[in-house]
């Protein structure tokens, strides 16, 4: 469900920069549903990727395929990103504050922290420079702080969360419930969140993924499960 609604959020986009892990999932199946003119950017140095198969990361081999460009980061980071030619960037996060910012670094102290995560790599370039940025994260009161451990990216164009209980849109500075899962209460998300979200005055029910999203996700993108399990 989650990717599912993520791969939605992307109908009317153009150019998307893709972060690791969720994203990049969420993105193929947008291009094989929503939005097939969607343009692919990865950070190893691919604009206009069109992958025959989910890239196993960001600089799988496959992302060349039929892609617009291939440079080096630099040109990729300078000349596209910081151009201005990336409509939207998605990325994951394993915290996420009221706001938006993201935390991607430690978990605990920054000096003896009790998970020291992967970092930012590009996110924090992709979050002040694409026009706007949407967040896939599981969520729960550990992931959903008050307060983040670290701040790896500022929040300030994140427009939309999507998780696995709902979907959070930007609404004056705030990240607001607009929309909860098939089967999930209101109950649930917010005890899932470590502060008390703006709820939007129609809170919508997502739409089930259809017959089709199923297919393409279980036999095309992830036949061995390792984003769905």
């Amino acid at each position: 469900m989650m990717i599912v609604a993520s791969a939605r959020e992307l109908a009317a986009q153009r150019v998307c920069f893709v972060g690791v892990g969720l994203p990049n999932i969420a993105v193929n199946l947008a291009r094989r549903t929503v939005a097939p003119d969607l343009e692919l950017v990865y950070e190893a140095g691919v604009f206009g990727a069109q992958p025959a198969r989910l890239p196993l990361s960001i600089g799988d081999p496959t992302i060349v395929t039929r892609a617009t460009a291939v440079t080096s980061m630099f040109e990729l980071f300078g000349y596209y990103l910081q151009g201005g030619l990336i409509d939207v960037g998605f990325l994951g996060a394993a915290q996420i504050d009221r706001h938006g910012n993201i935390n991607t670094t430690v978990i605990g102290e920054y000096g003896a922290p009790a998970t020291r995560l992967p970092g930012s790599g590009g996110a924090c370039e992709i979050a002040i420079n694409a026009k706007q940025v949407f967040v896939i994260v599981r969520q729960s009161p550990r992931s959903f702080v008050e307060r983040l451990d670290f701040r790896t990216s500022v929040g300030t164009r994140v427009s939309a969360v999507i998780t696995d209980l709902g979907v959070f849109h930007q609404a004056d500075g705030e990240l607001r419930l607009d929309a909860l899962h098939p089967n999930v209460t209101l109950e649930q998300a917010t005890a899932a969140m470590g502060w008390t979200p703006k709820i939007a005055s129609s809170l919508a029910e997502t739409i089930a993924p259809t017959a089709e999203e199923l297919r393409l996700i279980r036999d095309e993108l992830d036949p061995a499960g390792v984003y769905t399990r």
